[in-house]
């Protein structure tokens, strides 16, 4: 053992930080206040419990998800792990059955020998005046507690610690009206694993009447709406224009009807949701709809006219601090070297990249327990670039954000002449930030080469 750890939040980026600091030696504390203290949007007490999209975005070799997913692989990360053990079927993307990935995680950590598991809420922020520090990963989500905000608040000096999300529906699959909907995915990437519900354009029209003018739950404890905008609700996105929905996630590019031989004039997918395949999730459909409302505008979608609703969308608050103010690329805090913060909180956005800050927190809370240098993940890496970003980016409005190209260090001209094709250019980007990252985690971490390439 090199000594303790305390992380505080068992969410997707708590686990993360746990597990790779307790592979490091070290004796961690992590801290969940459920089942003792819920929040607005969890229903269980596992940990790394899902509770927006199942969806951890496409794993397509090329994109910069992929990227992302594949240096955490490669760090072996339980996270990535556990997905893939518990994948369903969702074309390209890397989706998960939620229940059985929560429960696979809360048995792994459980089950580590360096690792205690303490159901009990975390109010404040450690004591910096203390003689003895104990390195803290503040990784909290974007459901921190009250008690805890006011503190991070205090620390922090910012009073704007929050935007609002939502959360989609999920629909029983023996709801669904097969006779109208049909089995396919997006230009036949995957072959059926959506369901998808085609509309011609009358039927666009009276749906996008009816959700303009439907009754939203009212916003009471903020009086300014923040929304995150790659998951705005879908009425936000339908009061940006007629047809703002039909090029979003309503489009029917790639989707032709098996019975018409062509595309819709709009279209709505479902992806599955579990290994029983039993439910189903509105691919883009977070909102913050009355539930009767709801109930009542979705079953005007063609094949939903009798669905049933296992779950209501459904907004929350997200909370999350200005971090380029904050934090290190390291993920320490620039006030205290002892102290860091991963996951959502940091300002990125999406289960794996709140993962990799965890990931990275996590051992840099070890290497701040044994007083080495911490460590910054390569520049030319996805979780170097996303690091850079959260601590350095310039801007008066700083909003969260997701992994793409445009947050990846650029290649050189003469590689970008070489190369004229985006395609061809995000290929060369991967490659050579994969073989930086494997040379990085082994000459930075001594991770054996076997674990890096998956021998």
């Amino acid at each position: 053992m090199v000594g303790s750890i305390n992380v505080v939040g068992g969410g997707l980026a708590g686990v993360e930080a746990a597990w790779q600091a307790a592979e490091c030696g070290a004796s961690v504390r992590l801290y969940e206040m459920r089942p003792q203290r819920q929040t607005p949007a969890h229903r269980t007490d596992k940990l790394a419990e899902i509770v927006c999209s199942n969806s951890l975005k496409t794993d397509e070799p090329g994109t910069a998800p992929y990227l992302l997913k594949e240096e955490l692989r490669r760090g072996g990360s339980l996270v990535m792990e556990a997905a893939a053990a518990t994948r369903v079927p969702a074309g390209a993307a890397l989706s998960v059955d939620r229940i059985k990935f929560a429960e696979y995680i809360t048995e792994r950590i459980e089950a580590h020998p360096n690792i205690k598991v303490v159901r009990e809420e975390v109010a404040s922020l450690p004591d910096t005046g203390e003689s003895v520090r104990v390195p803290t990963i503040i990784a909290t989500g974007p459901l921190t507690s009250d008690a805890l905000t006011a503190d991070i608040m205090r620390f922090t000096g910012d009073d704007q610690l929050y935007f609002y999300d939502a959360i989609a529906p999920i629909i029983a699959a023996d709801s669904i009206d097969m006779t109208i909907a049909f089995k396919a995915a997006r230009y036949g990437k995957g072959g059926d694993d959506y369901i998808n519900c085609p509309m011609n354009r009358d039927e666009y029209e009276i749906f996008f009447n009816a959700l303009v003018e439907a009754k939203s739950v009212p916003l009471k404890r903020f009086e300014e709406t923040h929304w995150f905008e790659s998951c705005l609700p879908i009425e936000e996105i339908a009061r940006r224009g007629v047809d703002t929905l039909r090029f979003g996630p309503m489009k029917p590019k790639g989707l032709p009807d098996p019975r018409t031989g062509e595309e819709p004039y709009a279209c709505v997918q479902l992806r599955q949701e579990n290994l029983m395949a039993d439910a189903y999730g509105m691919v883009g459909f977070q909102n913050h709809l009355r539930y009767g409302e709801q109930e009542r505008v979705l079953r005007l979608i063609p094949g939903l006219q009798n669905a049933e609703f296992l779950q209501f969308g459904q907004i929350h608050r997200n909370t999350f601090i200005n971090s380029p103010q904050i934090l290190n690329e390291t993920l320490s805090t620039r006030k205290d070297s002892m102290l860091f913060f991963a996951g959502q909180i940091t300002g990125v956005e999406g289960y794996v990249e709140s993962v990799a800050t965890g990931w990275l927190a996590g051992i840099n809370a070890v290497r701040a327990l044994r007083s080495e240098p911490l460590l910054a993940a390569p520049q030319t890496s996805a979780i170097g670039a996303l690091c850079r970003y959260v601590s350095n980016v310039e801007t008066k409005n700083f909003q969260p954000v997701n992994i793409t190209f445009g947050l990846l260090e650029p290649l050189p001209l003469e590689l970008r002449k070489k190369h004229r094709s985006k395609r061809e250019r995000h290929a060369v980007q991967v490659e050579r930030a994969l073989k930086d990252w494997d040379d990085w985690v082994v000459n930075s971490l001594g991770k054996a080469k076997s674990l890096v390439l998956g021998y």
